[in-house]
């Protein structure tokens, strides 16, 4: 009985639109771990930080391509 429901439980997801979708995933995932206000604070900090470094010109940027091809050339030799 219960598999029934679930997988009822699965098709009626499966035909939700995406934003209400997101907001179900997010639920769940603070029902598994809840949110940690001391550690999104620092997070924050650590965002606008960088953010500032950006705006600043403080940090040169690479292109996330090249990033990538650099660590699969290292994983290939």
């Amino acid at each position: 009985m219960l598999a029934l429901k679930q997988e009822e439980l699965f098709e009626e997801i499966d035909i939700l639109p995406i934003d209400l979708k997101t907001k179900i995933v997010d639920k769940i995932l603070a029902s598994i771990t809840p949110p940690n206000a001391e550690l999104d604070s620092l997070w924050i900090k650590e965002v606008n930080k960088r953010k500032n470094e950006i705006e600043n010109n403080q940090v040169s940027l690479i292109d996330g391509d090249e990033v990538f091809k650099k660590i699969s050339q290292r994983l290939n030799s």
